[in-house]
């Protein structure tokens, strides 16, 4: 079955990124890969997803994991073919699965063809499609985004006796978007993927692409008037593939990459996510609900996407000083789980492997609107690895089974890209796919069912979104409405039980129907003054009010 349908398919599909290294080595190299990948499509089919993300599969000298590309026309060697991609978006397709590749428009590699004939000479020819300066003082506004490991944005060239222009490692030098020939190359590479099959981009860096002095560098028209013009040069030609933005601002910020309807059909929600964390902690939803509270509305056709943890550090750029320390001392004790302004970890550990946190942040991220995005082994509470370098703790094996190498890999355990988690708590013996599958009370089948759940409501989730106040701090209430009804959401964030009347007007003496209710439940429905809400301990409860009873 194609799995193309629909032009909006984006907005309330649920996403599942995934590390190709880390996800299943079908040769023995010790690296996962795409035939890997095929090889898995049936479990992501089961799980309910409906996009898959691929991180970076270009060919790349890996400093920053593929995120510095040296070619943006083919794949990584460990990763297969050119045809195994094609195999690959074929397979997914036949499933009804969507695929989206990440597109890193900011910068390359230094070892890119392009670059290496840039700093050849300052007479070559493609000098010009990178940033470079007889000094390093121009830009002295924009802020430094990788403190731990640059003390600057601009690197020196011996040869060459100039600056060049970096927004992250000095081995990822920016392109220079005020040159056409830049701009048009670029849509170059992303013509090539998308006459491939693929449905989209999730698109690196966007607010950095040009320069001014005198300003931080960041959400310039210009780049708002590139990324319209790569709007209309997919809607033209691809008109069901999408843009998702990767810009890690303010909401407010972050607005404007929306533009008219006319920028990215996506973005992500990076504020939301920390918040979550935040409000478990204090037991206390009020954080989660100022944050949506500045959330502004966006163009019809588009989409916010939702997120609990990805393959970087979960970032505490957008939280106040205060927030920051309290999530380094709650969430990351010990120094080697931060890194840069974030915390290093994946979701299961950072919550102490209790399950009814997992599932209630998951919860959360479901109930609010937008579409989810998953991290691969997040769906089975994988632990990670402090002891690696950067962020690749949070990007080990997917750990498939009980047994070597977790059914990652039949290669030497030295052999592997990456140990696998063989902790007590997180290794193979207590986290794995196979066991879970087998185990009706495991994380994967309660993340099956609330896929399952939102994805029978997802009608909700595309009209109105209000947050409404009970007489527990405590508890997060959301109500969606449209034509069909309404679907209100209750979060206990608490370690205790929660009981309080349903005083919201449209649902008092309704006849009510609990679609989710194992973790809470509702006593004397339809009652005008007598409703009750009973939430377990880090319980949720899905209550529908159905216009066509």
């Amino acid at each position: 079955m194609s799995a193309k349908k629909n032009i909006l398919w984006y907005q309330n599909a649920v996403f599942y990124e995934l590390y190709v290294r880390a996800f299943r080595d079908s040769n023995g190299d010790g690296h996962g890969d795409l035939v890997g990948v095929i090889e898995k499509l049936d479990y992501l089919k089961e799980l309910g997803v409906d996009c898959i993300w691929l991180l970076p599969l270009y060919p790349s000298p890996l400093k920053d994991d593929g995120y510095d590309i040296s070619d943006y026309y083919g794949i990584h060697s460990d990763y297969g073919t050119v045809e195994d991609f094609d195999r690959l978006i074929t397979e997914a397709h036949k499933r009804g699965l969507r695929v989206i590749t990440d597109l890193v428009v900011n910068h390359t590699s230094d070892q890119h063809p392009w670059f290496v004939e840039s700093r050849a000479s300052r007479q070559s020819p493609k000098r010009d499609w990178y940033v470079w300066s007889d000094t390093d003082q121009l830009y002295q506004d924009a802020r430094i985004i990788f403190l731990d490991t640059e003390d600057s944005n601009w690197a020196y060239d011996e040869k060459t006796q100039q600056y060049y222009w970096h927004r992250f490692y000095s081995s990822q030098p920016d392109l220079n978007y005020d040159n056409p020939e830049v701009a048009q190359a670029m849509l170059g590479v992303m013509r090539y993927w998308l006459d491939k099959g693929i449905d989209g981009f999730r698109v690196d860096a966007v607010p950095y692409l040009f320069e001014r002095d005198g300003t931080d560098c960041e959400n310039l028209p210009e780049t708002h008037a590139y990324v319209k013009e790569m709007r209309r040069f997919v809607e033209a030609n691809w008109p069901e593939a999408i843009m998702l933005a990767e810009a890690n601002q303010w909401p407010e910020d972050v607005r404007a990459y929306f533009g008219d309807g006319d920028e990215f059909h996506m973005a992500f929600h990076f504020p939301v996510m920390p918040r979550i964390f935040i409000s478990l902690h204090l037991e206390n939803a009020q954080v989660i609900r100022d944050v949506m509270a500045r959330t502004p509305a966006i163009p019809s056709g588009c989409q916010w996407c939702t997120f609990l943890r990805n393959h970087d550090e979960l970032t505490l750029e957008m939280v106040t000083p205060e927030e920051r320390e309290m999530m380094w001392s709650v969430y990351a004790p010990d120094d080697r789980m931060r890194l840069n302004l974030g915390i290093r970890r994946r979701l299961a550990p950072l919550l102490g492997n209790d399950l009814r946190k997992i599932v209630l942040a998951n919860n959360i991220m479901f109930s609010l609107q937008g579409a989810p995005v998953l991290y691969y082994g997040d769906e089975i509470g994988m632990g990670d690895n402090i002891d690696l370098p950067d962020r690749n703790g949070v990007r080990t094996p997917m750990q498939w089974r009980e047994g070597a190498n977790v059914g990652f890999s039949e290669a030497p355990a030295d052999k592997l890209y990456a140990p696998v988690i063989d902790s007590p708590e997180y290794g193979h013996k207590r986290v794995n796919v196979a066991e879970q599958r087998v185990n009706a009370g495991s994380l994967f089948n309660r993340m099956k069912e609330l896929i399952a759940l939102r994805k029978r409501y997802q009608s909700f989730f595309s009209g109105s979104q209000e947050f409404i106040e009970v007489a527990h701090p405590e508890v997060l209430a959301v109500v969606h409405c449209c034509d069909k009804g309404e679907l209100a959401i209750f979060h206990n964030l608490s370690g205790s039980d929660v009981s309080f009347s349903l005083h919201h007007p449209p649902m008092q003496g309704a006849a009510l129907t609990e679609v989710s209710c194992k973790d809470g439940r509702l006593s004397n429905p339809g009652q005008p003054t007598s409703a009750q809400v009973e939430l377990d301990p880090y319980g949720s409860l899905w209550l529908l009010r159905d216009n066509s009873l």
